[in-house]
């Protein structure tokens, strides 16, 4: 991956917490949760399923279906002109309406369930831009359409087909059309690779990488697969038990996982190039959110756990194990003045997909 200029803030989530249910069924989703999005950056959010990934972002952005609700925090855009940040959380309706598509636009997962089925492409591309730039003509907007489906490699003349009459390939690179139609400053993907095969996998990253270049817009990118994210991202969180548990650098994170559960995650995975190595995965079940366990809740899957893990929370810090400024990692292991495990040490390659 090549690494472009990354500029300042333009999406600040703070101390981000969301729950689900209230009263004695409250189930606290989301801990407090700090990220921040520079401007032309690709981000990737991983984690198992449940660790809180799309929680995060659909709190972000006002998108959670009851009975979820944001219990705290803040989130504020950046807009490109320079005017005064907005906080997401307290815009009124109309204010909300303008920054969705326009400003901050998102791929959801499942292609084939966000496109309606009962119109052409055409039709929810236009509605799109529509619906936003009212003041724009129907001859326009086609236009426009046509140009969206040629920046995502799809033939114009698809615009009159049905989602059905379409690979999953190419409903999901209509999604990004979709999401891209407004020239939006943050695009947000939730694991829009998810389905589909290797190859098509790796045209949609590519896709993706090629659109950042020319259009230069941020993306949060969201995926249960790491391995993905070493080749897309200019960097990494890695969520477990909606916590933010590591954070750095992504060949930095690949080279020198700092987390227990980082560690774990790379290993779930075969390696394409050299030697041949067991695959160890993690052992256990992520935890159950209204049973949370003391301490580190990662705690009782960790084979180097100790009494601090299990009595203390630890905060999210920079590790002084890392080589670089501005790695953090929620680890006792780094709070200690003992050397760290083998295993969390630097490697020497970074996958190619």
């Amino acid at each position: 991956m090549t690494q472009q200029h990354i500029g300042e803030p333009v999406l600040e989530i703070r101390n981000l917490s969301v729950s689900y249910g209230m009263g004695d069924s409250e189930v606290k989703a989301l801990d407090d949760v700090t990220l921040t999005l520079r401007r032309g950056e690709v981000l990737g959010l991983a984690g198992e399923s449940g660790s809180g990934k799309s929680t995060l972002v659909y709190g972000a952005t006002r998108l959670l279906s009851p009975p979820g609700v944001v219990t705290s925090g803040s989130v504020l855009y950046h807009p490109a002109d320079g005017s005064a940040a907005v906080d997401i959380l307290r815009v009124d309706d109309r204010e909300l309406r303008r920054l969705r598509w326009s400003e901050i636009a998102m791929v959801f997962q499942g292609s084939m369930n966000s496109l309606s089925p009962v119109f052409k492409v055409e039709r929810q591309l236009i509605d799109v831009i529509a619906k936003h730039q009212p003041h724009t003509t129907r001859r326009q907007r086609v236009v426009r359409a046509r140009e969206l489906l040629t920046m995502v490699g799809i033939p114009q003349d698809r615009l009159s087909a049905y989602p059905h009459q379409l690979s999953g390939g190419m409903r999901q690179r209509i999604m990004i059309a979709m999401a891209m139609a407004l020239q939006p400053d943050v695009v947000i993907m939730d694991e829009p690779t998810t389905a589909l095969d290797v190859v098509m996998q790796r045209q949609i990253l590519q896709e993706i990488l090629r659109l950042r270049s020319e259009v230069n817009f941020s993306v949060i990118f969201i995926t249960h697969d790491v391995s993905l994210l070493i080749e897309l991202a200019d960097r990494i969180a890695i969520m477990y038990a909606g916590r933010i548990v590591e954070e750095g650098a992504s060949h930095e994170v690949y080279r020198n996982p700092q987390h227990p559960y980082t560690y774990g995650l790379l290993n779930s995975f075969p390696s394409l190039h050299g030697e041949r190595k067991a695959v160890v995965g993690i052992p256990g079940s992520p935890p159950d959110l209204q049973r949370m366990p003391s301490g580190c809740p990662f705690n009782p899957r960790c084979r180097w756990a100790f009494e601090d893990c299990t009595e203390v929370m630890p905060p999210l810090e920079v590790s002084g194990q890392a080589p670089r400024e501005g790695h953090l990692v929620a680890c006792h292991l780094h709070r200690t003045s003992g050397a760290l495990p083998v295993e969390l040490t630097p490697r020497r390659e970074v996958p190619t997909r």
